[in-house]
């Protein structure tokens, strides 16, 4: 049955999926296509990560949380979380500081959306794990350490 929901979505069937769907008034057009910024997401390092988000220095907050383990016995799935109490969050990006590119997810949050995600990264090897918040103009951050028995971004 995967196989085929695969082959049909190849052939282009999906987007006329989508299409039907938008049309029905079921999904507004943004939503099935996310944000992307390919310069983020090929930086190597934190530092070109924030400039390619156009972020000169963002600060330190206690209402920035990060969730995941202590130590990641596989980083190949190392579960990660990000919540802001910050009123007005409209962008959440996890960033990890040792890994070859240092942004490892980013989401978009539209009005009114509850500011928590959850998601599993790959970790090559321990590493500080960054939340980045975005809430207005303003970006915030909040780090957790999680140290790696197994690596996941090497082999």
């Amino acid at each position: 049955m995967n196989n085929q929901r695969r082959s049909v979505l190849k052939t282009g069937s999906g987007a006329a999926l989508l299409s039907m769907l938008a049309a029905a008034g079921l999904i507004k057009p943004g939503m099935a296509l996310a944000e992307w910024n390919k310069a983020a997401f090929d930086a190597k390092s934190m530092a070109d990560t924030l400039k390619a988000l156009g972020i000169s220095q963002p600060a330190d907050s206690k209402d920035v949380q990060i969730t995941g383990p202590d130590i990641a016995e596989n980083g190949a799935v190392v579960p990660v979380g990000v919540t802001s109490a910050i009123p007005g969050t409209t962008m959440m990006a996890i960033l990890i500081d040792k890994n070859p590119n240092a942004l490892a997810a980013s989401f978009t949050l539209p009005e009114g959306t509850e500011a928590n995600v959850q998601t599993r990264v790959k970790m090559g090897q321990t590493s500080n794990v960054y939340a980045l918040v975005k809430a207005g103009d303003k970006y915030y951050t909040a780090t957790k350490e999680i140290k790696v028995t197994l690596g996941g971004c090497g082999g």
